[in-house]
């Protein structure tokens, strides 16, 4: 059988791939904290048709003759550089203005905290401090969720994640609760599980469960807390309608190869006629 047509067979499988992932990332141009994928290609083992002749005394060296069999996705990366700021003037919509996650569980007896750049925090009946999803935003080493007093009567987020509040007489105080957030050695190790979450494993850190630490702190390299703002998603349109275009030509240029080695056999089969 033609190799041409194996290697078109696998150029449509990638494009396809492709396809999804652009289409994954267009779909969440405005989701919160969103971080935008990317396929990269790498080629298929080669055929060697023809070996390599060393250069002689009397006699030029011969270069190996090879036939590529195809392409296969190398890798699906995330993007994690930063995405715009969406002002909301919410004191609980916090954004990260540099590295690091916003620690959350499902439960206070989880052992190791999901992943978020999501900040539209709330404050639950119980005055807890949630994601929308109703999980608890972690406190500054990962032990304890955040809970409000019931003599705060408001509250401010610095920079560093603490929490002031103003009680009823109106003075300022500040709290036992500080944000915390994580540092993560390879970002683009992480998993995402949906609900924009993220789930570490062994090649994100060498920590599977890494501690969660203060924002705003230059010896760990942790961004600091923007309270009142959103981090919006990173995709851009324009790079990704041009790469849905070079996708889509990729796609169409294989399944030519495959309708082309399809006539070539079609020629050969009637050769016996």
């Amino acid at each position: 059988m033609l190799r041409s047509l194996y290697s078109g067979v696998s150029g449509m499988r990638g494009f396809q791939n492709k396809l999804d992932v652009i289409g994954n990332n267009i779909a969440n141009v405005n989701t919160i904290g969103f971080k935008m994928g990317r396929v990269m290609f790498k080629d298929i083992l080669s055929q060697t048709v023809g070996g390599v002749t060393a250069p002689g005394e009397n006699q030029g060296g011969v270069n190996a003759k090879q036939v590529g069999l195809g392409v296969a996705i190398g890798s699906i990366d995330t993007i994690h550089t930063p995405g715009s700021a969406q002002t909301t003037n919410v004191s609980t919509d916090l954004r990260i203005d540099g590295d690091g996650f916003f620690a959350v569980k499902a439960s206070t007896d989880q052992e190791t905290p999901y992943l978020t750049r999501a900040g539209n925090f709330t404050i639950d009946a119980n005055r807890d401090l949630v994601t929308s999803d109703g999980m608890y935003v972690m406190n500054f080493g990962g032990t304890d969720k955040i809970s409000l007093p019931v003599e705060i009567t408001a509250f401010t987020i610095g920079q560093d994640g603490r929490i002031i509040g103003i009680d009823n007489n109106g003075a300022s105080t500040i709290t036992d609760f500080q944000i915390g957030v994580v540092k993560i050695t390879n970002p683009s190790g992480l998993e995402k599980i949906g609900g924009n979450l993220y789930r570490t494993n062994s090649n994100s850190d060498v920590n599977p469960t890494p501690d969660v630490v203060a924002p705003n702190d230059a010896a760990l390299g942790t961004g600091s807390i923007v309270s009142g703002q959103l981090e919006m998603s990173n995709v851009d349109l324009t790079s990704e309608f041009t790469e849905m275009i070079i996708a889509q030509r990729g796609f169409q240029s294989n399944s030519r190869i495959i309708t082309t080695s399809d006539e070539i056999l079609q020629e050969i089969v009637n050769l016996k006629h």
